[in-house]
């Protein structure tokens, strides 16, 4: 699984990692669809199927409202975000679970002496109790939320912004994502960048996305570039 073996042999040493959160660490689309479909029962809508909310994710909860509300004007879908946040509010964690290797790949950066961070798009307000119930928290140094800075993701500055904090340059920061809105972002921002194939990436194919690779997991992300720079080290 995976490409871009000889992109990897040249990318800098890496000495931060920055990673997404929906559809990268964690599968949240149980949670996420259940408020979605609580919020659809309280505006006397029908319920969408699993699948369906799944391709509504990547952009964070206005963006998901939004498409399941189409026929709504603006000021509607604002009213029933405030819905939805109520039902996630509940929902948020209950029935997340974290993707295989992850634990393995944190680990390994870990122990490698990296530090961590997550960037995400998801409000503050979910990120912080999301990381506390899944026991991920632990893992990381600090995380970036959607609304901790005035841009979000595919924008730059919520990688920049970590690197900052973390002290290292953008080239020497691996950002690992599920979506074109993590490649983008990193790009834009100078850093490499890895993504999984098992997110969210609103119903596209990773394979067309611009990245250094695609990785099958975190624990063979970490293995790429950990095992890269034991090898020019030696």
């Amino acid at each position: 699984m995976g490409s871009g073996h000889a992109i990897v042999a040249t990318m800098n040493p890496i000495r931060s990692v920055t990673v997404d959160l929906d559809g990268t660490l964690l599968d949240t689309i149980p949670d996420l669809a259940a408020a979605a479909n609580a919020m659809m029962r309280e505006l006397g809508r029908p319920e969408y199927p699993l699948e369906t909310v799944a391709s509504f994710v990547g952009r964070g909860i206005p963006k998901l409202v939004a498409r399941c509300l189409p026929d709504l004007d603006e000021a509607a879908v604002e009213a029933a975000q405030a819905i939805f946040r109520r039902h996630y509010a509940i929902e948020n964690g209950r029935c997340s679970t974290i993707f295989p290797g992850v634990l393995d790949g944190l680990r390994a950066f870990r122990e490698a002496g990296l530090p961590l961070a997550v960037i995400t798009n998801k409000a503050a307000a979910f990120t912080e109790p999301l990381l506390a119930a899944t026991q991920l928290g632990v893992w990381f140094n600090f995380a970036v939320s959607g609304d901790s800075l005035p841009e979000k993701k595919p924008h730059p500055m919520p990688l920049l912004h970590a690197c900052q904090r973390m002290g290292t340059r953008p080239e020497e920061n691996l950002h690992i994502g599920d979506s074109r809105h993590d490649a983008v972002a990193a790009r834009a921002a100078g850093c490499p960048v890895f993504i999984v194939p098992y997110g969210y990436n609103e119903g596209e194919d990773v394979q067309g996305i611009d990245c250094d690779a695609i990785v099958a997991s975190l624990a063979e992300a970490a293995q790429r570039v950990l095992g890269n720079q034991t090898r020019k080290t030696a």
